[in-house]
């Protein structure tokens, strides 16, 4: 249906100028990870959550987010050990369909993993979100990702319970809640035996100030904890890797 190297790549350069380049050229020399929107998501009237900007732990910087479903998927990257970079429509593909006729499309989401391939990807907020013409992009931009060895997702939304622990423990990814020098070592030990979140709180000292370092611990994967059922005071929490606890997917 598409023709190998028929697809053209979008993006904008360092000054905001929209280049065009051959797709799989661009992918192999542009830092898609780094580049702002090419255009802008779209703000509907009546949505509850507009678009926004996530702060990213991998990175440091901010990634453009343009709805709820997206910015969950965001936190589910921004937590993979796999990923190095994160962008929020960084490029548009363009390409002919058998009748000649131009087709574009824009992935909502590239995320660059560490053996430097990458992810495109959409997060719709419903299995028929966007149509017959988001499906067929889809498919579209799958061989584009296919002919290069990249890999492109529509990725159905976390579940709630899931995207609601996600969003706490997002809360604590920032560095300033490893809390004091020598903290988040003490947090790791006292965790070696998995044990109850807050039983292992307190054998490390106040739990004001503690706990912050233990919510960022779990967010980095120092530490694990499920995340099927909602996080309580009681929750088991144990060393990184441990196989008693579920862990996060999605995006991957």
């Amino acid at each position: 249906m598409y023709q190998v190297g028929g697809f053209e790549a979008v993006f904008l350069d360092p000054v905001g100028q929209a280049v065009q380049q051959r797709w799989a050229d661009a992918a192999m020399t542009v830092a898609f990870e780094d580049l702002p929107p090419v255009s802008a998501f779209p703000a509907v009237p009546g949505r509850r959550w507009g678009p926004g900007l996530w702060w990213s732990a991998t990175t440091g910087r901010h990634v453009a987010a343009g709805s709820n479903a997206m910015r969950a998927q965001l936190m589910v990257l921004d937590r993979d050990p796999d990923v190095t970079g994160l962008a929020g429509r960084p490029v548009r593909l363009l390409w002919r369909d058998p009748r000649g006729q131009v087709h574009s499309w824009v992935p909502q989401l590239f995320a660059r993993r560490a053996d430097g391939t990458a992810l495109l990807a959409d997060c719709p907020g419903h299995p028929d979100a966007g149509g017959e013409r988001a499906l067929k992009a889809a498919e579209a931009v799958a061989q584009a990702c296919a002919d290069i060895g990249w890999t492109y997702r529509r990725i159905p939304p976390l579940d709630d319970v899931l995207a609601a622990n996600l969003k706490w423990l997002a809360g604590y990814r920032h560095p300033r809640n490893a809390g004091r020098p020598g903290l988040i070592t003490a947090v790791v030990e006292a965790f070696t035996r998995p044990r109850p979140l807050i039983e292992g709180a307190e054998a490390i000292g106040d739990p004001v100030e503690v706990l912050p370092c233990v919510f960022h611990a779990l967010w980095h994967g120092h530490l694990t904890a499920g995340l099927a059922t909602p996080l309580h005071e009681r929750v088991l929490v144990g060393p990184r890797g441990w196989n008693g606890a579920g862990t996060a997917g999605g995006a991957r």
